[in-house]
């Protein structure tokens, strides 16, 4: 019985970890779990499963295609000729399009939805998933209106705003009813389908642009009004769903959470997997303040990693890359129809190189990618900036015009299967149930505000340093890379109760700051509850009371 006990902890905490993903263009924490367990769980793959997947994807493309389509619609003539025409500065093609305003159409909307995903925690858990994801595809259509109706700049980042609140409810979301209603055998291929969504959302965005750019004055709007197809997707199609079981039982709803299981998993017979579900709650519900927990000093390296992982992954200067794409192609010398078509190119690229990453993450390890990653990254960006300042010395050059964008398009590849999955995947994994809600929350947060933050000071950046911005954003490169030499362990096959005890115990740097830190101990616990034996986070982890 106790062993049992136990193993029902263990797949309880592997529940809510599927169960705390926040994605945005990367990917999941995938814990262990017992497989002896999950071998009693019955059921098989259902049209609800295969619904589900287009729900996510759905998602993931409304997150993708607001990346990928503000830098093409901003080089829309009759978008500046309405918005920007007096703010262009000069002739000079690095300051072109150097205006604040225009940055702001760009970056308002990850401000608001840095805030969207704080209060889309709060809903996931009070309303469900379904209403959350529901109020995510309103918002994002409300804010499609608005932009594509806009006749003056306050309606359009009015719009911006709205769209902002959409993507953070979606993001909080919408990973993480996928992870919950997934069968145990498909989570993992599912979540990663969500990723790769994204990419696939902000490949259409530019393929969109590069669609419209001939239609004249009213090409911009059309391309905007496309945002209305994804977030329609999300708004009926959750509509359409019932919530998922995890938040059912959460809300006190047992029996609706069991009718859920069994309509999802094709059989009555859910009992096991039902039990675990309620196993998991009960020890999320023992959980009383996380943001708290995480400021200990036992938890300062979870604490500097969800904050330092996400910050870094945008100051490897990506999505200046895929915000203004088309402007940085054009002040590399290109004209502006090719600037859209190297814009499109390299979105198939990043649609491509995250398949990589799916095949090589759970093999060569999350370190190993970071590390190359990081290096072809430093290297094509060094590269890149010498080659855009000869590019300017000896005009014409096609050649040279070509191994920029070749080079640009290994930049983002070494991106895609490194920084850009392993940026939400190890934040994540890495946090022990006491830390989890807390710890992904300040992922996401921090994510979005530094995307903001890229968005809205990348053009006047160009401006000032011009082909310098390569070396500017290859220095942090540099860093980040170092940062995971030193500071970030290697996670990969480690049963997610014994990260801890990596990081604690075995990490060469976590282990002495973390010396002597006092152990916390789960709140409100019963005598011989068994919490007392695997809280995460402990010293006696699952394998050793087993």
């Amino acid at each position: 019985m106790a062993a049992d006990h136990v193993r029902r902890l263990r797949v309880a905490s592997w529940h809510l970890l599927s169960s705390r993903v926040t994605m945005g263009g990367g990917a999941v924490a995938v814990g262990s779990f017992d497989a002896e367990r999950c071998k009693l769980y019955t059921g098989h793959t259902t049209g609800a499963v295969i619904l589900i997947a287009v729900i996510a994807a759905s998602g993931g493309l409304l997150f993708g295609f607001d990346n990928g389509i503000t830098g093409g619609v901003i080089s829309h003539s009759g978008f500046e000729a309405r918005f920007f025409g007096h703010h262009v500065a000069g002739n000079d093609p690095f300051c072109k399009f150097n205006d604040q305003m225009l940055q702001l159409f760009t970056s308002c909307l990850f401000l608001s939805g840095a805030a969207a995903a704080m209060v889309g925690s709060y809903t996931c858990r009070r309303f469900g998933r379904k209403a959350t994801m529901i109020a995510g595809g309103a918002c994002f259509l409300g804010g499609t209106v608005l932009v594509t109706l806009a006749i003056h700049m306050a309606m359009l980042v009015l719009g911006r705003l709205v769209l902002g609140v959409g993507v953070g409810f979606a993001t909080q979301a919408t990973p993480l009813y996928l992870s919950e209603m997934a069968p145990f055998n498909m989570r993992g291929a599912l979540n990663i389908m969500f990723q790769l969504a994204v990419t696939v959302g902000i490949l259409g965005a530019q393929l969109i642009n590069f669609g419209t750019q001939h239609i004249k004055p009213w090409g911009w709007r059309l391309s905007l009004a496309m945002g209305a197809v994804p977030s329609l997707i999300l708004f009926f199609g959750s509509m359409l769903l019932p919530d998922t079981p995890n938040s059912l039982v959460q809300r006190g709803r047992y029996e609706d959470g069991r009718k859920v299981l069994q309509r999802i998993r094709g059989t009555d017979n859910v009992d096991v997997e039902f039990d675990d579900i309620v196993e998991a709650v009960r020890i999320s519900a023992s959980v009383k303040n996380p943001w708290r927990t995480i400021t200990r000093r036992r938890y300062w390296p979870q604490l500097v990693i969800s904050i330092l992982v996400p910050i870094f992954q945008q100051l490897t200067g990506i999505n200046a890359i895929m915000f203004y794409a088309p402007q940085l192609f054009q002040a590399a010398g290109h004209s502006a129809e090719s600037a859209l078509l190297s814009t499109v190119i390299t979105g198939a690229v990043n649609v491509a190189s995250t398949f990589v990453a799916i095949i090589l993450v759970d093999r060569v390890g999350r370190r190993a990618l970071f590390i190359q990653g990081g290096i072809q990254m430093l290297i094509c960006e060094v590269v890149v900036g010498f080659l855009i300042k000869q590019n300017f010395e000896t005009p014409g050059n096609d050649a040279l015009a070509s191994a920029i964008i070749a080079l640009i398009c290994l930049y983002v590849a070494g991106f895609a299967w490194s920084w850009g999955p392993l940026g939400w995947l190890v934040p994540s994994e890495i946090q022990p149930l006491e830390t989890r809600a807390a710890g992904t929350g300040l992922n996401t947060f921090c994510n979005f505000l530094f995307t903001f933050f890229i968005g809205q000071l990348f053009l006047t950046l160009l401006c000032a340093l011009k082909w310098g911005t390569f070396l500017f954003f290859g220095g942090f490169v540099l860093l980040m890379t170092l940062f995971v030499i030193l500071c970030i362990p290697e996670t990969k096959g480690v049963p997610i109760e014994e990260l801890s005890e990596v990081i604690i115990h075995k990490h060469w740097l976590w282990s002495r700051v973390v010396a002597g830190a006092p152990l916390e101990t789960a709140p409100h616990e019963e005598p011989g509850s068994g919490l007392d034996d695997v809280a995460p986070g402990r010293d006696q982890g699952l394998a050793k009371v087993v």
